[in-house]
């Protein structure tokens, strides 16, 4: 609903979209600030061109490798064992994420479960622990872990949470009254469950499974950790042997082909059902399903999914942090790694929100096909693996700029281009909240345009920005395949440092880098949380 906020005696357009004359001593109207601002839409559309440079790169290596080496580099035995293990993961991993995402999403949300909020916020909590450090967990309990089944384990445990948030924020919003006309009819809870709350979910389910299959293509140090062959872990053995060899290009081709279609498919599943209430009077909060004997066995099923997915990661963290004792904790290692990885943090999250303003403000104010293209263009890179954005910033860098090669610049530029969706999906909804009738209203009192565009929806989008902000932060302390390649030499951040001595088997040594990165996390994971409920209600 739009609210006409328009002072009294202000000067209104016609309806027919002809300007209003000014009155004296009047400004002239906000009509004229309808069309597209020109100098936005520039630096739109260069934002645009720039995060579609990783495709570029993997097109171009893909034509300057030529047809015949292409084909013979990609039809091959070892890229068929690559994709195999790929699929088998996925075709695994999804819907066991499925399962307990939206099991325990409705556990917590739609049954008299006791203590539903604290298990709200178990649920979420993995997602605070980077999936190397929970591979890290598991391995120091288990060190033969390792192949398919290992892979399973630590992708479900890690990544189950992202089926979940949506799913649970979904089913706290849901209108109730659709599965009480369904029970009237003579349908039993289950059948209700099935055949009305599901297809209500399909959304969140498929966003879900979304996110879940694309980590599993970009996941490097969970994997090989536990000596499972992916194609990310294969094009880092690579790049490390060649430096940018064509059997590696062709395997990032691969791996981006396995992304697009995973975006596809994920298009194609949502349907074009709609599901919202459209009558009058307000809308009743969901109830709540007694469990009855059923009680007791949720509350054991998910103490020990969270015991799995946080307390053995946790406890190998702060078991190898207590043996170490204080020779692990060396300031002149840990500060300047933990100093870095702050700096880097802050450094991009606020460069993605000022470059992610430009995109959300014309999708919000200038909505229109040309707008949603380039929305659309920044979720193309972000679906990538970072070690794909990371090769394709190597290349140019080396070949077209190479006084920026392996400087803070481009580090920060890969972060922008990897997370820039984040920040933009809040700041859309940030804007959305500001309608431009306040801003129109500033104006016909006297404020100045850009004045009252500070005053009025700035102030209103600042809350939704700084979540955007903390979200991008949250990937950048986790970040570590891109990391790798592109850090300016000397550069320490957590996450590098902790693959540097897990990778020598110094697990003690690395507890301490991996404690630091949960306590940096949590609180974002919180705020994550608590964001997807907000955006479930608009």
């Amino acid at each position: 609903m739009t609210t006409d906020l328009t002072a009294p005696g202000a000067h209104r357009a016609p309806e027919t979209g002809t300007a209003p004359t000014p009155g004296p001593g009047t400004r002239p109207g906000p009509a004229s600030g309808r069309r597209r601002p020109p100098v936005l839409a520039v630096i739109a559309v260069l934002i645009a061109l720039v995060s579609l440079m990783p495709l570029g790169y993997v097109v171009v290596m893909t034509v300057a490798t030529g047809w015949d080496t292409a084909v013979n580099l990609i039809f091959r035995a070892r890229v068929g064992e690559l994709l195999l293990n790929t699929i088998l993961l996925m075709l695994v991993s999804v819907p066991l994420c499925l399962v307990l995402g939206v099991g325990g999403a409705w556990l917590v949300e739609r049954t008299r479960l006791r203590g539903h909020r604290f298990w709200a916020l178990a649920l979420a909590a993995p997602l605070a622990i980077p999936a190397f450090v929970n591979s890290y967990g598991w391995v120091s309990a288990i060190p033969s872990l390792a192949g398919l089944w290992s892979g399973v384990l630590i992708s479900v445990l890690s990544y189950f949470p992202l089926v979940y948030i949506p799913a649970a924020a979904t089913l706290s919003r849901l209108d109730p009254s659709l599965e009480e006309s369904a029970a009237s009819l003579g349908l039993g809870p289950w059948r209700v469950f099935r055949r009305v709350v599901l297809p209500q979910l399909r959304l969140a389910m498929t966003g879900g499974a979304l996110l879940v299959g694309l980590h599993l293509l970009a996941e490097y140090g969970a994997f090989a950790m536990i000596r499972f062959d992916t194609f990310t872990t294969a094009i880092m053995v690579q790049y490390q042997s060649t430096f940018n060899g064509a059997a590696g290009n062709m395997l990032a081709s691969v791996l981006v082909v396995l992304c697009l279609l995973l975006l596809v498919a994920e298009v194609r599943s949502r349907g074009t059902a709609r599901y919202a209430r459209v009558g009058s009077g307000g809308q009743a909060a969901p109830g709540r399903m007694p469990l009855g004997r059923l009680h007791v066995p949720a509350q054991l099923a998910l103490l020990l999914l969270v015991v799995l997915a946080v307390g053995v990661p946790m406890w190998f963290v702060v078991r190898w942090v207590v043996l170490g004792g204080s020779a692990i904790w060396t300031p002149g290692e840990l500060v300047p790694a933990l100093v870095q990885t702050l700096l880097y943090g802050v450094a991009g999250a606020a460069v993605t929100t000022l470059v992610a303003f430009p995109m959300a403000f014309l999708a919000v104010r200038r909505p229109s096909w040309f707008t949603r293209s380039l929305e659309l263009s920044n979720y193309v890179t972000s679906s990538m693996p970072g070690i794909v954005v990371g090769l394709a910033f190597v290349t140019v860098s080396i070949r077209f700029l190479p006084g920026v090669y392996q400087t803070a610049f481009v580090l920060v530029a890969a972060y922008v281009l990897l997370f820039l969706p984040r920040a933009l999906v809040s700041l859309r909804s940030g804007l959305a909240q500001a309608p431009r009738e306040l801003e129109e209203a500033a104006q016909a009192l006297g404020v100045r345009p850009l004045a009252a565009f500070a005053r009025v929806t700035l102030r209103l989008a600042a809350p939704a920005a700084a979540g955007g902000a903390a979200l991008v932060f949250l990937a950048i302390v986790n970040e570590l395949t891109a990391t790798l390649l592109l850090s300016p030499n000397g550069t320490r951040t957590l996450a590098t440092e902790f693959w540097a001595k897990s990778s020598e088997i110094d697990y003690a040594g690395a507890a301490p880098y991996a404690l630091l990165m949960v306590v940096l996390s949590a609180p974002m994971t919180y705020l994550l949380f608590q964001q997807s409920k907000k955006a479930a209600g608009q």
